[in-house]
């Protein structure tokens, strides 16, 4: 395999793309195309430990993990994660008691969901829910669910416990499936 790098071309051939992926994760554009600039810079002067076992574009996005993940973590330091819900809908709601009222229980859509996941329509209403969602929740979610890192892994890369992911993962959750039904179900 070729262990060339081609950085001249890097911002033609993957800006957009590095630019999206960063976006899905990060809520401010202006933010996601700094991530992608200093992903580029990353990319210039570790060079040298590139051995063409992947492609650029693979080694580049993996850059990038690491400069979102990096973001967050410094950004938690700055700022104690608060548990207490962000929306208090849910606590009126009873959610926090392990049940779902009667009347306030989801619409059921489980049986849509394998061919509406590939409705353009449906990803851009769940990308929009997860920028809602605290930061550390969403890099959290991202992590988990769409990078399909396993829990030790999302635990170890944002410093927290695993009694700690799973309230998390489950807060994200019940926070994303009432907003897709709020976006969606209208």
């Amino acid at each position: 395999m070729n262990h060339q790098l081609n950085p001249d071309g890097w911002v033609d051939n993957y800006a957009d793309i590095l630019f999206r992926y960063a976006l899905t994760r990060i809520n401010k554009s202006v933010l996601a195309e700094g991530l992608v600039q200093e992903t580029f810079l990353a990319g210039i002067k570790s060079s040298s430990s590139f051995k063409g076992e992947s492609s650029e574009l693979t080694w580049l996005t993996a850059i990038l993990k690491r400069k979102i993940i990096d973001h967050y973590r410094k950004n938690s330091r700055k700022k104690e994660l608060s548990f207490e819900m962000p929306d208090e809908r849910f606590a009126k709601q009873g959610m926090m008691d392990d049940h779902w009222l009667e009347n306030k229980a989801p619409k059921e859509w489980q049986t849509m969901a394998d061919s509406d996941l590939e409705n353009e329509e449906l990803m851009n209403i769940l990308q929009a829910c997860i920028r809602h969602l605290p930061e550390k929740w969403a890099l959290c979610f991202m992590l988990r669910v769409m990078d399909e890192m396993n829990g030790e892994e999302v635990c170890k890369e944002l410093e927290i416990s695993s009694s700690n992911m799973w309230v998390i993962m489950h807060r994200a959750r019940l926070q994303l499936r009432d907003c897709v039904e709020k976006s969606w179900f209208k």
